[in-house]
C-alpha cells in the first residue's frame, strides 16, 4: 500500500492540471465540456477511491498466487516479453472484468459511479469506485498463471494500465485512422458512455480494442446518432458516496419487496436492471425512455456556494496529498481515522451542494468536531507522530470551512431545495 500511495503522489497533479488543461481548452474553442458541479463531483469521487486503495480494502475471493501455484506450467525468464504477455493478460483480464459489470446486477453497483455523470471529460475518468470490495479480477488472469507470469510483474503493470485508460475521457480528439483497429480511442469510448439504445455495453474493452472486435461487442461511433452520457437511472446526487451505494440500496429495496423467495435472491445475479414483476409494477423504474430529451441533473447555487464546494475540494485534495506523502509514518488506526474524516467532509460538502436542508446544519456540526478534535485531543495516540503541517492545515480548514458555512447559512434560501 506504501508503494501505491508513492505513486499517487506523482499521479493526482498530473491528473489535475490535465483536467484544468482541457477544461482551458475547450475555453479557447468554444466547446465547454464541463460544468462545475459535475466537475467538484467527478474529482471528489476521485479523491474517495483514492483512499480506499489505500487502504488496501478488497475481499480477494481467489488470489492470483494461488492460481499461479495451481496452474502454471512455463516459468518465463524475467524479460521485456514477460511485461508484454502479462499486460496482453491483464488487459484480457480487464474486458471480462469489465463485461461483468455491465451484465450483473449486483456487480454494476461498483461500476456505476464511473458512468454517472452526465458529462464526458478527463474529469469524468476519475470517477472510481469504492465499493468494489469484491476483488475477483484473478479469476480472468488464469491465462496469466498459465504462462507463470510473476506476481510483482501484475502489480507494476496493473495501476499503469489502469492510468493508460485515463486520456481517452475526452470530447476533443476525433477518429484517428488505423489505430482505431488496435486500440480504444476517445471514440470508442465515448460510445461506452453514452447510453443511446444502439451504444449501451459496448466498446468494453480498456487498452486493446481488439477484445470488442472478437467478442461481439464493438460499435463505432456514429456522426447520426450523437452520444448522450450517463446512466439510464439518472443517480441524481453530486455525492460520490452516496452514488457508489445507490444502485445496491434499490436492489435491497427490490429484495425486501419481492413476494417470491426466489426473486428475493436470484435479482442479485440478473443481468442489470432486471427487477422481479411484482416490484415494478407497483414500484416503477424511472428508466429514461428517450435519452434525447433528457434533461441533466442541476441543482440551485450561489457564486458564494461554488467558491465553498471549490474551497472542500482544493483543501481535501491537499489533505490527502500530505496524508499520502506520511503514509508510512502513521499507524493503522491513524490511517483508518483521517481517512474517514476525509471521507466524512467529502460526503458533506457534496450533501450540501446537492441541496438537502438537512445538510447545512450538518456542516456546522462536522466542522464544530473537526476544530474540538484536532484543539482538544480525546485519543492521544492519534497525535503522536502526526505530521506538524497535517496537524495545523486541517484545524485552519476546519476553522475557515465553519466561517464560510456561517455565510452560506444566510443565503440558504438560494440552494436549499431538496426536501430530503
Amino acid at each position: 500500500m506504501e508503494a501505491y500511495a508513492n505513486a499517487l503522489l506523482f499521479a493526482i497533479p498530473i491528473f489535475m492540471l490535465l483536467v484544468l488543461a482541457e477544461i482551458f481548452y475547450g475555453h479557447l474553442k468554444g466547446k465547454q465540456t464541463y460544468t462545475f458541479m459535475d466537475t467538484i463531483s467527478s474529482l471528489s469521487s476521485g479523491l474517495t477511491n483514492i483512499i480506499k486503495d489505500s487502504l488496501g480494502l478488497v475481499l480477494i475471493l481467489v488470489s492470483y498466487p494461488y492460481l499461479k501455484s495451481e496452474l502454471s506450467f512455463l516459468i518465463i525468464e524475467s524479460s521485456i516479453w514477460v511485461y508484454l504477455i502479462a499486460f496482453i493478460c491483464v488487459d484480457f483480464s480487464s474486458y471480462w472484468n469489465h463485461r461483468l459489470n455491465h451484465k450483473i446486477n449486483f456487480f454494476w453497483n461498483q461500476h456505476i459511479i464511473h458512468h454517472s455523470s452526465e458529462e464526458f471529460n478527463l474529469a469524468c475518468a476519475l470517477r472510481q469506485s469504492i465499493s468494489n470490495l469484491l476483488g475477483y479480477t484473478a479469476i480472468f488472469l488464469i491465462p496469466a498463471a498459465f504462462l507463470g507470469i510473476p506476481q510483482g510483474v501484475i502489480n507494476v503493470l496493473a495501476p499503469l494500465h489502469l492510468f493508460g485508460q485515463f486520456w481517452y475521457h475526452t470530447q476533443h480528439i476525433g477518429k484517428l485512422g488505423f489505430l482505431e483497429y488496435i486500440f480504444v480511442t476517445p471514440s470508442q469510448h465515448r460510445v461506452h458512455h453514452a447510453i443511446n439504445p444502439i451504444y449501451i455495453d459496448k466498446n468494453l474493452s480498456a487498452i486493446f480494442c481488439v477484445w470488442d472486435r472478437i467478442f461481439g461487442t464493438f460499435q463505432e461511433e456514429l456522426e447520426e446518432e450523437p452520444p448522450i452520457f450517463g446512466v439510464l437511472k439518472p443517480v441524481k446526487t453530486w455525492n460520490p458516496i452516496i452514488i457508489n451505494f445507490k444502485h445496491l440500496w434499490g436492489l435491497f429495496l427490490d429484495a425486501w419487496r419481492a413476494k417470491k423467495w426466489k426473486d428475493k435472491f436470484t435479482l442479485w445475479l440478473k443481468p442489470t436492471g432486471w427487477r422481479p414483476e411484482d416490484v415494478e409494477k407497483k414500484y416503477p423504474s424511472n428508466i429514461i425512455k428517450d435519452v434525447f430529451v433528457l434533461k441533466k441533473y442541476n441543482t440551485p447555487s450561489s457564486k458564494l456556494l461554488k467558491f465553498w464546494a471549490l474551497f472542500q475540494l482544493i483543501s481535501t485534495n491537499i489533505m490527502l496529498f500530505i496524508f499520502l506523502l506520511n503514509f508510512s509514518e502513521f499507524y493503522t488506526t491513524q490511517k483508518w481515522l483521517f481517512s474517514f474524516l476525509i471521507l466524512l467532509c467529502v460526503f458533506s460538502y457534496t450533501a450540501l451542494m446537492d441541496g438537502y436542508n438537512w445538510a447545512l446544519k450538518f456542516q456546522y456540526l462536522i466542522n464544530i468536531s473537526g476544530i474540538l478534535f484536532f484543539l482538544f485531543p480525546a485519543y492521544k495516540e492519534f497525535y503522536l507522530n502526526l505530521s506538524p503541517l497535517l496537524y495545523y492545515f486541517s484545524i485552519t480548514y476546519f476553522l475557515i470551512s465553519f466561517i464560510i458555512v456561517l455565510f452560506l447559512g444566510r443565503e440558504k434560501n438560494n440552494f436549499l431545495a431538496n426536501a430530503i
